[in-house]
């Protein structure tokens, strides 16, 4: 028994270390924010603005990153096509890319004297230091998490499952649509619940190509940065919203069924 309890003395102590690294800042937080006059600073219309636009636009980014990245994730996982390995290198490279350099290659990219800027210009588009320009920012700092987590849900598939329908007659929509992503939803989800929170935290790429115009680019990330400066009130308050919502979005996804593994 000695024995026994010291290897699990041995295996608690930096478990439970790292636990409470993670729920002392965490419940700091909690406890300022509700020991303040949270109300009001979060009848605050600047606040009201940037919750409202933090949540459009990491929705519509994740929209997107449904429509594009689930086509994209079960091609990755189910087909060999020349460039495969590139295309792959180029959806896992946003992942450990930082957020700054990422702003900067958009901006580059997109702005007025930009690679597409001009011609976008010339048909009268102008991206940077816009509400589109946030979106984009999300879906390209987001999106990867979401397509990494789709196409191991898709490969991990049995073979037999798509051979046996194709025995069948299903042609490769109907396997896409009816098996293939019901059965791979767990990680789908999971990939999704990623993405979004990504979105809904991306802070480096946003400065950099969308900037920080009030009710047109400011997300609640770049109303905190600026209230940690001016008013920290506003910067907790703010602060608590976020942890509110992540911890929101992760019982949502808990409550859709299978508990979805992060």
């Amino acid at each position: 028994m000695r024995t026994r309890a010291r290897d699990v003395l041995g295996f608690a102590v930096p478990a439970s270390s790292l636990v409470g690294l993670l729920a002392v800042p965490v419940a700091g937080l909690v406890w300022l924010a509700l020991s303040s006059d949270l109300a009001t600073y979060l009848a605050d219309p600047a606040v009201h603005a940037a919750v409202k636009l933090s949540l459009g636009t990491s929705a519509f980014s994740a929209l997107v990153i449904i429509a594009t990245g689930t086509p994209l994730a079960y091609a990755l996982a189910r087909w060999r096509f020349p460039g495969r390995t590139l295309v792959q290198l180029l959806v896992d490279l946003p992942i450990v890319l930082p957020p700054m350099v990422a702003g900067i290659a958009l901006l580059e990219v997109f702005g007025r004297r930009g690679w597409l800027g001009e011609p976008l210009a010339f048909l009268g588009i102008s991206l940077p230091f816009t509400t589109a320009a946030v979106v984009l920012s999300q879906v390209f700092v987001a999106g990867p998490f979401y397509v990494r987590a789709a196409r191991v849900g898709f490969a991990s598939i049995d073979v037999a499952v798509p051979e046996a329908a194709h025995v069948d007659g299903a042609s490769e929509g109907q396997l896409f649509r009816h098996i293939m992503v019901p059965v791979a939803k767990r990680a789908l989800l999971s990939g999704l619940v990623l993405a979004w929170a990504r979105a809904l935290g991306e802070f480096g790429a946003t400065i950099f190509f969308a900037g920080n115009r009030e009710g047109v680019t400011q997300t609640m990330l770049l109303a905190i940065f600026i209230g940690f400066e001016s008013n920290m009130a506003l910067a907790v308050g703010l602060s608590f919203v976020l942890l509110v919502a992540s911890i929101a979005v992760l019982l949502f996804a808990w409550l859709l069924g299978d508990r979805v593994e992060l």
